[in-house]
């Protein structure tokens, strides 16, 4: 696949007086899952609709595997699987017949009654379209987007409409589509999602990418503080203001919080432990993506 699978530079698409992408740079490993999280309107979908070769950019170089979806869309929707956010089926379209046809359109198709067990679409076989569920169409649509056996899948809000349960069974799936040596961008609005799921994540913001890395670095740069809680009955604990990033200390009774940053609890506990301390309550709230992404959302726009 060589070594990017995806290339963007500087990509611009601007529809009247609205700016949608206004210089998008970011590359995609072969074998990523790759997220794209941002507000509505921020750019996520004009970009990869770009990359895709369903819009044209206004300028800037997008490249996919080595293609310029642009000018050689069609051999790139050979190597390419794609569920879009806004997608429909004519309603008496069953489920098996829309596989069938994906399937017969492609160049090296899987099997398609491979798909119907992974998506949980045994049941709904010879459903007709209009008779899905929001979820049900959802993970149809998905299918639909691995027929082909892609190189690389887009995934556009892949989970929307899914059940719990459902949900925790597609990032299994997507996981196992990794293995198999596909490349995945995936664009969600579900922060866990992103964060359980992705080697890196993009942050898009007013048509730019504003943050780019793994979930733990932004986490680390933008939300990285970290609070160590646990109850005693001893007196002062002020000695603990020595410990490696330690920022502040609230007591309140028995209960005491220290606030800080880096590997807070390990510097915490090593020093309760040294005074012959161990509170069986020891426990850190760590900063989260979502806190990370309402930093970064709340920081002056580019």
């Amino acid at each position: 696949m060589g070594e990017t699978a995806v290339v963007v530079r500087d990509l611009r698409k601007r529809y009247g007086a609205v700016q949608a992408a206004g210089g998008v740079s970011f590359d995609v490993a072969p074998g990523e899952i790759f997220g794209i999280i941002g507000a509505n309107g921020s750019g996520k979908t004009t970009t990869i609709e770009c990359l895709q070769g369903l819009r044209k950019r206004d300028s800037g170089v997008a490249l996919v595997l080595g293609l310029d979806p642009q000018t050689q869309g069609i051999a790139l929707r050979h190597r390419i699987g794609s569920q879009l956010q806004e997608s429909s089926l004519p309603e008496r379209l069953r489920v098996w017949e829309a596989l069938d046809l994906f399937a017969a359109l492609s160049p090296r198709s899987r099997d398609w009654r491979e798909l119907l067990e992974e998506w949980d679409l045994v049941q709904k076989w010879n459903s007709a379209f209009a008779d899905l569920s929001g979820g049900q169409r959802q993970r149809l649509f998905v299918a639909l987007a691995l027929v082909n056996d892609p190189e690389i899948v887009f995934l556009d809000e892949m989970t929307t409409g899914l059940d719990p349960a459902a949900r925790h069974a597609a990032w299994d799936l997507v996981r196992e589509i990794r293995r198999r040596g596909t490349t995945v961008v995936l664009v969600t609005h579900f922060m866990d999602e992103a964060e359980d799921l992705c080697d890196r994540i993009a942050v898009f913001k007013q048509g730019r990418v504003v943050a780019l890395d793994t979930p733990q670095g932004l986490v680390s740069h933008y939300a990285g503080r970290s609070t160590v809680r646990f109850t005693t009955n001893d007196g002062s604990f002020d000695w603990l203001r020595e410990c490696p990033g330690f920022e502040s200390m609230e007591r309140d009774g028995r209960r005491i919080a220290i606030r800080g940053r880096g590997p807070l609890l390990a510097h915490v506990a090593a020093a309760l432990v040294a005074r012959g301390i161990a509170p069986p309550d020891l426990e850190v709230e760590r900063g989260t993506l979502e806190d990370a992404y309402m930093a970064i959302s709340q920081e002056a726009a580019p």
